[in-house]
């Protein structure tokens, strides 16, 4: 059994194809015009760099973005299925849920059976995370020179292979199969012990002759 495990162990680290994983990064700027339309149109708002005018606001749309990229029908519109081997995450680069506001980034990983999946599934969430970014404002009405731009910071990364998913297979193999060894071995010991105790407590068979006769020979 242990033999078998072992090979059931290999077996799943052949057979189970490794994951591919992209990796995409947008932030989102204000216009160098600023994000308001001055009364006057002889006053216009000062010129500033963009990448020196970050404020809160921005935080919180992206917080909008990666809610809304992580909905069931946004998953289902980008043709992610329950169960598909190709699918994404869109966060803000932390893990935990109360920091979502945090930055004006967004972090997009795409996940797929090969290398290519993974780095489309990065493009498409990228190209539909900008276009819900235009969406949102046109809806809330928002004047089209004070729209906020998102800027790919980082394009889909090169898929790096993730054997994660082959060595939790080959050691969930060589756990089943170290289990059934050892039950295996305890249940053969213990038929042995019980089939000794048997022989054991049998009473010898009694004679087939009567114990006060006598063979014919001595009678004669």
């Amino acid at each position: 059994m242990l033999l078998l495990g072992l090979g059931g162990a290999a077996m799943a680290y052949l057979t189970i194809p490794p994951t591919y994983i992209s990796n995409g990064v947008i932030v989102l700027s204000i216009p160098t015009t600023g994000g308001t339309v001055p009364p006057d149109p002889k006053l216009p708002n000062p010129i500033t760099n963009p990448l020196l005018n970050f404020d809160y606001g921005l935080n919180m749309t992206a917080s909008i973005l990666i809610q809304a990229m992580g909905s069931p029908e946004m998953t289902a519109e980008l043709g992610v299925l329950p169960g598909d081997p190709t699918s994404y995450k869109v966060t803000n680069g932390s893990t935990n849920p109360e920091s979502m506001a945090s930055s004006p980034f967004v972090f997009v990983e795409g996940e797929s059976d090969s290398a290519e999946g993974a780095r489309q599934m990065v493009a498409k969430v990228l190209a539909r995370t900008k276009q819900e970014l235009v969406q949102r404002q046109t809806k809330v009405g928002a004047p089209r020179q004070t729209f906020l731009t998102a800027i790919e910071v980082v394009e889909p990364t090169t898929p790096q292979p993730q054997l994660g998913s082959k060595a939790r297979g080959a050691a969930a193999a060589a756990g089943v199969g170290a289990l059934l060894s050892l039950w295996s071995t305890f249940a053969v010991e213990s038929y042995l012990v019980a089939r000794q105790r048997r022989k054991e407590s049998e009473p010898d068979r009694p004679s087939s002759e009567p114990r006060g006769a006598q063979p014919l020979g001595a009678m004669r």
